[in-house]
């Protein structure tokens, strides 16, 4: 019996001149509909984007997972849905933070070129193309595969933007939830500026918080740094498991605690409530930083690039899935239990496949 492969897709017709192996429709992960990642996302083919003139088309290679994702994947807070659509989701394809090779550059594109391996972000990143301004896209770290490049976005630039100027050298500086997404970074920077850095995690992350180059790791089911003796200049509170007067005792008099607790809260206004009450105290006392809100930019790519490049800081990846899983990997991390970044790998796609 002879058989046959599939035929291959046609080439783009959308996409003039500079592409290479570009088909017309690319599988990704897409919702209709607010609500548990398991019960609104499913597989299906779509177009693939077409590069505008500034713009440049990635087939992916990986794509990692946020808490910022689980945001706009079940809607809630529903006060996020101002920004996300407020029926249903306005980017049908969730993710942002990618890694992949170029495959089509726009008539006006001139910093990529075809087969340049790059990270960076987007919107629709679960999927297996996606199309972007250039300058969201950045050479890929020589020493990290596209899996943990696919790490380096919301997390890493948000811990860097948040330590910059407090983690500086001698300082000692706190994490709690130091084995997370965030976290990890966070430990890694602050160490990497020569801050003194003291861990807060669970009893099965301690060497692990320990390896990223913490100084001291609390085991938060044996000791309560609140309640401590030691003082710290910076706490960056990524759990938010006491009060902020009650973690504000563990600062020196001349500390600041940074709260930026994730997405704990009502099913209305999530941590809306807190960041208001932020806000408020940060008026009154300068050992409380105002709430921040942080968004990736190039510049502090590049900062990050050259970090991990010269060994400072390194992805810390517990777990990968397939693209075809990804309800899976978004209830994982949804648990608020995983060690650094949760990743999508996404194969090549049918028709370039021997």
């Amino acid at each position: 019996m002879t058989t046959h492969a599939p035929a291959a897709k046609p080439a783009n017709p959308l996409i003039p001149g500079r592409q290479v192996g570009v088909p017309t429709t690319m599988r990704a992960t897409v919702q209709d509909a607010y609500g548990p990642a398991e019960e609104v996302l499913r597989p299906d083919d779509i177009p693939v984007p077409a590069p505008e003139a500034n713009q440049v088309l990635v087939r992916v290679h990986a794509a990692s997972i946020h808490v910022g994702d689980l945001v706009s994947i079940e809607g809630e807070p529903i006060i996020a849905r101002l920004a996300t659509g407020l029926r249903k989701p306005t980017n049908r394809v969730p993710g942002t933070d990618v890694a992949g090779t170029v495959v089509a550059v726009g008539d006006a594109a001139t910093s990529l070129r075809i087969g340049d391996q790059v990270f960076g972000w987007c919107t629709g990143a679960f999927a297996e193309y996606v199309c972007a301004a250039e300058d969201h896209f950045l050479p890929k770290p020589a020493n990290l595969s596209f899996e943990q490049a696919a790490a380096v976005g919301v997390s890493a630039t948000t811990a860097l933007q948040l330590l910059r100027d407090r983690a500086v050298f001698g300082a000692k500086v706190l994490i709690n939830g130091a084995s997370g997404g965030l976290g990890s970074y966070a430990v890694q920077l602050a160490a990497a500026f020569g801050a003194e850095v003291t861990g807060v995690c669970g009893p099965r992350n301690v060497d692990t918080v320990r390896s990223l180059g913490a100084a001291h790791v609390i085991d938060y089911t044996k000791e309560d740094f609140t309640r401590g003796e030691q003082r710290y200049d910076f706490i960056l509170d990524n759990v938010a498991n006491h009060s902020l007067a009650r973690t504000r005792r563990a600062l020196t008099e001349r500390g600041v605690l940074q709260s930026n607790n994730g997405t704990s809260g009502g099913r209305w206004f999530g941590t809306l409530g807190t960041v208001i009450k932020t806000a408020v105290v940060s008026i009154f006392t300068r050992r409380q930083a105002p709430p921040s809100i942080k968004f990736t930019t190039r510049e502090d790519l590049l900062t990050l690039k050259a970090i991990i490049e010269d060994g400072r800081v390194t992805p810390l990846i517990e777990r990968t899935y397939p693209l075809s899983r990804a309800a899976h990997a978004i209830e994982h991390v949804k648990t608020g239990h995983a060690r650094g970044t949760v990743v999508l790998t996404v194969e090549a796609p049918t028709e370039s496949k021997s």
